[in-house]
Order: C-alpha cells, then sequence, then structure tokens
C-alpha cells in the first residue's frame, strides 16, 4: 500500500505522467531503492506549475485541471506584440485577452501575473519571418513561438516565479520513458484528432518537454468548452485565436510591407502539361542525385508560359496561395506554384490539381534537422519509414526519410500538394513526434 500511495503522489508532483512501477525501478537501475527511500528521494511536495493564460478556453481549463491535481498553481499572462500595422480591426487585442484572463483567474482562486516579452518575440520570430519572407521562404511563426518563446523566454520568466513547471493549454500529450538509464521525454500528439496540436510542437527540446505540462492533451474539445461552461468560466464560449502567434489575424501584405518593399512584377500563367505519373522507389542502390531529383521543385523561366498580370511583390506569396493574385477569366481558380524572389516573377497554375502544385519528396538541410528523440537520431545512409505532415491538420502521410552527409531526404508515397520551403515537415511513429526540419526546397 505504502507503494501506491507514493506512486500517485510521483504521478501528480514529479513523473508528471503515469509512470508505472517497472519505469520507476528502471529509471533507478541497476539497484532500485526500497519504496520508503524512494519516497524519501522525491519527496511529495507541492509542485508549483505556471500556465501561460492567454485569454482563451484551452488555458483556462488547463489551469483548473492542475488545480485538481493538487498542484499549487498560478497564471501569467505575456504581451508579445505591441504594433498593429496590418493586424484587422474585427480581431480582439491583446487587452480583451488579458481582462479574460484576469477574469478566469480570478474565478479560479489563482494569482496572477503579467510579463511583456515583445523584445524577444521580436527578435527571435518576428525578424525571422520577415528574413524568411524577404528570401522567398514561408515561415511558420507559431512553431517557432513555442520553441523561442512559451517554452523558454516564457519559462524563464516562470522559474523567476518559483514554478516547477510550465503548462499551456496545447492538446498534446507528454509520457516519460527510460532508454539506457536515462530519461526521455515523448511528445504524443492529443487524443482530439480534430485539435491535435503536436506538430506545433514539434521543434522543441528534451530539456524544454522536461518543464513542460499539457493538461488537457487528454481531452476533447468539445469536453474543455463543456468543462468551462460547468465552471462558469467568462472564456467557455469564447472563439480560439486565429492568425500570427500573439500577433492576430493580419493583412500579410500589409504585414510585412513594416520591412519589406513592395515591388512590381509580372505574374505568368504555366498551362497544364502531362500530369506526372507518379514512380515507385527503390531504395537499395538509390543514388543521391535521384534524391535530389525527386526533392527539386521545377525552376520555371518566363518562356514556359504567357504573362497574364502583375502583382506587387513575389516575396508576399506562398506556395499553393489562391487569395490575392487577382487576375480573372478562368474557369478555375489560379494558385500559385513557384516564387522566383530575385527576379520578382509568380508562376500561377490553373486550378487546385495542376501538376506544379505536386511533387514526390522534399530535403531538409542537416543543420536544420532537430530531434525530439536525440535517440533515435538517424546515422548517415541510414533510411527510415515514418508517418510525416508538411502542414497542421494535414493527414499523416506515408514516407521514407533518407539521411545523406548533408540533408535529410523525405520521399513520399504519393505526391504531395503544396510543398512549401520555409514550413516544417514533421514525423511521427505512431503518435509520437520522433523529429522535424525546415523544408529547404
Amino acid at each position: 500500500m505504502q507503494v501506491v500511495q507514493v506512486m500517485q503522489v510521483l504521478t501528480i508532483n514529479d513523473l508528471q505522467d503515469r509512470q508505472d512501477w517497472q519505469n520507476l525501478q528502471d529509471f533507478f537501475s541497476p539497484s532500485p531503492p526500497p519504496a520508503l527511500t524512494i519516497s524519501f528521494y522525491l519527496c511529495p511536495v507541492k509542485k508549483k506549475v505556471i500556465v501561460g493564460l492567454s485569454g482563451g478556453v484551452d488555458s483556462s481549463v488547463a489551469a483548473w485541471v492542475l488545480k485538481e491535481q493538487g498542484y499549487d498553481v498560478e497564471g501569467l499572462f505575456m504581451r508579445n506584440w505591441h504594433d498593429t500595422t496590418g493586424l484587422l480591426q474585427s480581431d480582439c487585442h491583446w487587452e480583451d485577452d488579458f481582462m479574460f484572463a484576469e477574469m478566469v483567474a480570478k474565478k479560479l482562486n489563482i494569482p496572477f501575473h503579467f510579463v511583456d516579452l515583445s523584445e524577444p518575440y521580436r527578435k527571435r520570430v518576428i525578424d525571422y519571418m520577415f528574413a524568411e519572407y524577404e528570401k522567398g521562404r514561408t515561415p511558420n511563426p507559431d512553431i517557432l513561438c513555442n520553441r523561442e518563446i512559451k517554452f523558454d523566454s516564457f519559462a524563464e520568466e516562470a522559474r523567476k516565479l518559483g514554478g516547477d513547471f510550465v503548462a499551456t493549454g496545447h492538446y498534446c500529450r507528454k509520457e516519460t520513458i527510460s532508454v539506457n538509464n536515462t530519461l526521455i521525454y515523448r511528445l504524443l500528439s492529443g487524443i482530439d484528432n480534430n485539435k491535435d496540436q503536436s506538430y506545433f510542437l514539434c521543434q522543441v527540446s528534451q530539456q524544454q518537454l522536461a518543464y513542460a505540462l499539457f493538461p488537457i492533451g487528454g481531452m476533447t474539445k468539445p469536453e474543455v468548452r463543456k468543462a468551462a461552461d460547468k465552471l462558469g468560466l467568462a472564456t467557455a464560449n469564447r472563439k480560439d485565436s486565429q492568425g500570427i502567434c500573439f500577433v492576430g489575424k493580419v493583412d500579410l501584405p500589409t504585414f510585412l510591407q513594416q520591412k519589406l518593399t513592395a515591388r512590381e512584377g509580372g505574374i505568368v500563367e504555366i498551362r497544364r502539361k502531362v500530369e506526372e505519373v507518379e514512380r515507385g522507389l527503390d531504395d537499395k542502390n538509390i543514388s543521391d542525385q535521384i534524391l535530389s531529383d525527386l526533392s527539386e521543385p521545377v525552376r520555371y523561366v518566363p518562356s514556359d508560359g504567357r504573362v497574364v498580370g502583375k502583382h506587387k511583390g513575389a516575396h508576399f506569396f506562398t506556395i499553393g496561395q489562391r487569395k490575392g493574385i487577382n487576375v480573372g477569366g478562368y474557369v478555375r481558380p489560379l494558385f500559385v506554384i513557384a516564387v522566383d524572389v530575385e527576379k520578382n516573377i509568380l508562376y500561377v497554375g490553373e486550378g487546385e490539381s495542376h501538376p506544379g502544385l505536386y511533387r514526390k519528396g522534399l530535403s531538409i538541410r542537416k543543420d536544420e534537422v532537430h530531434w525530439i528523440r536525440p535517440d533515435l537520431k538517424m546515422a548517415e545512409d541510414e533510411s527510415r519509414e515514418y508517418m510525416v505532415r508538411i502542414r497542421y491538420r494535414q493527414p499523416l502521410q506515408k514516407a521514407k526519410l533518407f539521411c545523406r552527409h548533408d540533408s535529410i531526404y523525405v520521399i513520399f508515397n504519393k505526391l504531395q500538394r503544396g510543398i512549401t520551403p520555409g514550413q516544417f515537415a514533421a514525423w511521427y511513429d505512431g503518435d509520437e513526434v520522433i523529429g522535424s526540419g525546415v523544408i529547404n526546397r
């Protein structure tokens, strides 16, 4: 009975997952101490958790769940952006978010704090975002925000408040296992397939996961809203936030023109050619050249098509984009199939099934590959099958990863639509995120 009681306390206050007794023995291997000694090593002291209260329903319920589990909970609201350039006025501003977060903290009877992280956010997220767009790449600020701010700068502020852990309202889960007597943290998808946000955390490290809690990862969105409503939380029926992380929904060209100059250029339509037949891939003796060819986007030149309009800057567009092209007279809508930033040319194709939108693979530079599970890092010339996604909410796709000297190549079983340089590819083994990387081409 003493062992069971100790394990219940450790699950909530120290180990942060539902470790069974065998895993705990593995952790203390090769000489597991008796139960009473374990309770001495891991004393059941009430742990403090700093919850990132954003003013939304997810973080609100996350705070309540932690209180129910017996933690010492405090809320911390962070302001990350001041400039309203390009912000759509119909969106809520940070003052509204702050007000709702404060109301939730009062309702839950937890201390509430405020921190301004706009400077590190500008340097580590927004400046990177501008630089990527200038190079003709499309970054994902939400993934960067999690890696650079929520689980870094924000975590530092949480430690200043005496926090042992940082918690967010992400729909994902964390588990702990022992590998060669070393604790390994597994990042798992949330049980709600419609809201799973594990993709947005594909760049976090083992060090960051060690102090992270995801209280609602085992709940569905309807369950979260139902709990908030039952508790009488002010955020129960608040709409989910949209747009750039902590900035809001923006008119992207207007937002980017804070630093990127508008330049008029031509829009070139590429006529539909014969559809490429999907090929199987025998990887027994596959060459680096074949991998590179499969991962290389088509390089268009103006003579491949005809000029059908003008734009105000190729760097304001992304692969697969439909809105903002502003060229009429077609049966089906036009989509961006390629962007040439150097020559300021936008290449478009008619219809969402245009061959220019699809290709078989992508490549990731070795220095931009991140392994959440460093113990599973691929060796050079190794190949491995994983399930991969290249955007949020995309169904996982079967693919094979090939590790080479300077790149990792991801070759899909089926042609993929809208592979976009600057975005992140994340690979999964079952429901666990193993690693990720920035799409180079």
